[in-house]
């Protein structure tokens, strides 16, 4: 059902006239669609085809007008379910707090074994900012509350679909491997002087000859690294090997467990590294993966419920496009 508010298509109205001499371009923040007393602009629209399309609408319309504009109106479908959803939220009072946030990136972690720096590199693999993640969380258990509260009781998860998914997705339950390193760093204190450069690597060969004559790691750096760590033995802390710059990666991927590599040039000096241990990857049980299994069920669940619940909002809210 479909049908515009009279009083807030005269807002509308005298918005636009308001508008008209500020901006002749679609580039001003015009209203592109009103849900209930609510409104979307053009400015929300773009920014959120950006967020998930990772490109400015402009250039992709340039690319391709056709899947521009069935991106544009899918994107805005999502906009206005959302207001909807947003008013529901507002309307019973659902409130999420920064601590409930806070425990659910904590149980994301723990069920995938991240460390923080683990998680905002998967953050940023996906385009994503800490702070952006947090807010899409925040909304995620806001609906998710909002579900439970309409659907709750419509939601069952069997041990056998838990199975089922578990055996399609094994390969993706293993845990990466980490490394814990260590390091000695011969800082280069003039960068346009390769006669410093020289004598650094030539010191980094004697300290790397002692380290294989079976001199002690942690006394070497202590005494001769200036990089993080030198007054703890050049401990560096545990890293995920994946992400590992590229260079480093494969010099630590063929050292043994205590193995030290050869000087490392770098930009600005030269370094030594120490594998002090290693943890391999390895495929975690249904037990272990039991709850998580749950909880991406759950939440497919939700989603479904939630279309088919919004539908039914949507078709009896006062919708207007104006795109």
């Amino acid at each position: 059902m479909m049908r515009v508010l009279p009083r807030l298509s005269f807002i509308l109205l005298l918005m636009s006239l308001w508008m008209e001499p500020l901006c002749a371009a679609e580039v001003c923040n015009r209203v592109v669609a009103v849900v209930n007393n609510d409104v979307i602009t053009l400015y929300e629209l773009n920014n959120r085809i950006k967020e998930m399309t990772g490109e400015v609408p402009e250039e992709l319309m340039q690319k391709n007008e056709a899947m521009f504009r069935d991106a544009q109106q899918k994107i805005l479908g999502l906009l206005i379910d959302e207001k909807i959803a947003q008013a529901k939220i507002k309307e019973l009072k659902i409130k999420v707090s920064e601590k409930q946030v806070d425990n659910y990136l904590e149980k994301l972690k723990r069920d995938n074994q991240w460390s923080q720096e683990d998680l905002v590199a998967e953050l940023q693999k996906e385009g994503l900012s800490y702070e952006k993640y947090r807010e899409r969380v925040k909304s995620d258990i806001e609906r998710a509350q909002l579900i439970e509260y309409e659907v709750r009781s419509k939601i069952i998860i069997r041990d056998e679909a838990i199975q089922k998914y578990y055996e399609e997705h094994k390969a993706t339950f293993g845990v990466a491997e980490k490394v814990h390193l260590a390091g000695i760093f011969l800082i280069r204190k003039n960068l346009k002087s390769e006669e410093e450069m020289r004598e650094l690597y030539r010191k980094a060969q004697d300290i790397s000859a002692k380290l294989k004559a079976g001199a002690d790691f942690s006394q070497m750096a202590a005494t001769y690294s200036e990089g993080p760590g030198a007054k703890q033995g050049g401990d560096l802390g545990q890293f995920t090997v994946d992400h590992l710059e590229a260079g480093l990666k494969s010099v630590v991927e063929a050292l043994p467990e205590g193995g030290t590599s050869d000087p490392l040039v770098r930009p600005n000096g030269i370094q030594i590294i120490k594998v002090v241990k290693t943890q391999t990857g390895k495929i975690r049980s249904l037990e272990e993966m039991k709850e998580a299994i749950y909880g991406i069920l759950y939440k497919e669940e939700v989603n479904k419920q939630y279309q088919n619940w919004i539908k039914e909002l949507r078709d009896s809210a006062y919708t207007q496009i104006i795109l």
